[in-house]
């Protein structure tokens, strides 16, 4: 029996983001970096992989560490993060792992016979006269490969453009020869950087980092992080060296630009960074992208959603959800973990993370101890939403909470919806439930919890009851 499908799709103690989707045999593999639970800097982990079959998008299984950070010879001493990788197979048939470490600007690659088997490390790419790329002068520094690989040539895509660093141009691509390490076609400059945007179609959404490519067609989609970090962006060039021109928004972890259900300019999540790239599995697209978690910035989860292409090939920016593969809304029945919240807000709008304040997404214990996470830090006005649920016949509703609070969980079917039941809490420094009469009308909902009172309060889960 097929499992739902959620947002974020790894157990909610997991922290791979940056994700790159790939179907090899049957099943997708997710190659990302890997943040730590409490980590004090982003991708403090080894590289490790998830997979799961093409047509069970909710059963993932844990293909272990893939790649020490130890295994590079700069990096012996584990003193350097492995930054956001990519993966591509090679002319040979072999899959070739490229990386950067956070303090060295060259790319790295490792290779392995399998996709998700133990990589080991292959070499460095370099131009032809055998300097590295990243160290000749007039190279810039290395950052976030993409891979993409065609016959006997892989273009190599990397870039990070901070906002007044004119030494940063944009993203770059060059060509590599079947080593898959030398280059064959000098580096070019395919979408500028916020330094260089100034009157291109770029404007307002130029590179900052996370370039990704993949072919849909005869059409090449660049997929990249736009130099406000929230969005990722795309756009479509005829070949693997460009040119491109700018398509738009695919996804943005606040929900910024959307007005499906809120108005576009309002926030609906705390957001910062964002990586990740479109794949299609059984004939679906989808975008992986990753979310913020305890209010910061380095304990980052992975996401999906499903995307579609007009007749012009145009992504329309997608909504983030709750259910992002589940192929539809969720059951209206049951119970549901609080972590699963796709969105988070109070009444006073952010875009970013950095209030410690706010509602935030955490867990018990340390990182890799297997504890379901929860939403803390509800004070007054406080909210979370879950979307999407098909509800037929729901009567009741139950929260299960706890916090020295006193006050109510109001219960709406939309953010600025009619109240349709409360849930009063009394202190507690244990989970308790609560439960209430409510009336859902049948068909597909979202569902919004606002705290209203005193105190703080922590949510555990709440549950569709018919």
């Amino acid at each position: 029996m097929k499992k739902n499908a959620f947002n974020p799709y790894l157990p909610s103690w997991e922290y791979i983001p940056d994700g790159e989707p790939y179907v090899f045999d049957g099943r997708v593999y997710v190659y990302g970096s890997h943040d730590l639970y409490n980590g004090h800097v982003f991708c403090l982990g080894d590289y490790v992989c998830w997979s799961a079959p093409v047509d069970d998008l909710g059963n993932w299984r844990y293909e272990g560490v893939i790649y020490p950070k130890t295994e590079d010879p700069l990096n012996k001493e584990g003193k350097m993060c492995l930054y956001a990788p990519d993966v591509t197979v090679g002319p040979d048939g072999r899959y070739y792992l490229y990386y950067v470490l956070d303090h060295v600007s060259v790319v790295s690659v490792a290779v392995c016979d399998t996709p998700a088997g133990k990589y080991e490390f292959y070499g460095y790419v370099h131009h032809q006269d055998g300097t590295l790329l990243g160290e000749r002068e007039g190279d810039e520094p290395q950052f976030d490969p993409g891979l993409i690989t065609e016959g006997d040539v892989t273009y190599l895509y990397t870039g990070f453009c901070g906002r007044g660093d004119k030494s940063r141009s944009g993203a770059q691509v060059c060509a590599l020869d079947k080593d898959m390490l030398t280059i064959i076609e000098e580096t070019k400059i395919i979408v500028p950087g916020s330094e260089y945007s100034a009157g291109t179609e770029f404007e307002g959404h130029a590179f900052f980092e996370a370039p990704s490519i993949r072919k849909r067609g005869d059409k090449y989609y660049f997929v990249y992080s736009s130099e406000v970090m929230h969005e990722l962006c795309y756009a479509i060039g005829d070949s693997p060296m460009g040119k491109f021109t700018y398509g738009g928004v695919i996804v943005s972890n606040c929900d910024m630009h959307i007005d499906t259900y809120k108005p576009a300019n309002q926030p609906m999540c705390y957001g910062a960074n964002n990586h990740g790239s479109i794949v299609e599995i059984n004939g679906k697209w989808y975008i992986f992208y990753h979310r913020q978690t305890k209010g910061g910035w380095y304990s980052r989860q992975g996401c999906a959603e499903e995307i579609t292409f007009d007749e012009n090939g145009a992504i329309p920016q997608v909504e983030i959800t709750s259910c992002g593969l589940n192929g539809g809304p969720l059951p209206g029945v049951g119970e549901y973990a609080a972590y699963l919240a796709c969105n988070l807000y109070t009444d006073k709008p952010m875009m970013y993370v950095g209030d410690y304040s706010c509602p935030r997404i955490v867990q018990e214990g340390k990182d890799g101890d297997e504890e379901l996470g929860y939403i803390e830090n509800f004070t007054n006005s406080a909210s979370c939403g879950f979307k999407y649920f098909d509800c037929k016949g729901v009567k009741e509703f139950a929260i299960t909470t706890r916090g020295y609070a006193n006050g109510v969980f109001e219960v709406k079917t939309a953010w600025d919806g009619e109240v349709l039941a409360t849930l009063r809490l009394e202190y507690t420094n244990v989970w308790e439930r609560y439960t209430t009469k409510i009336d859902i009308p049948d068909g597909v909902h979202a569902i919004y919890l606002t705290y209203r009172g005193d105190g703080n309060a922590a949510l555990k889960s709440f549950e569709l009851i018919v």
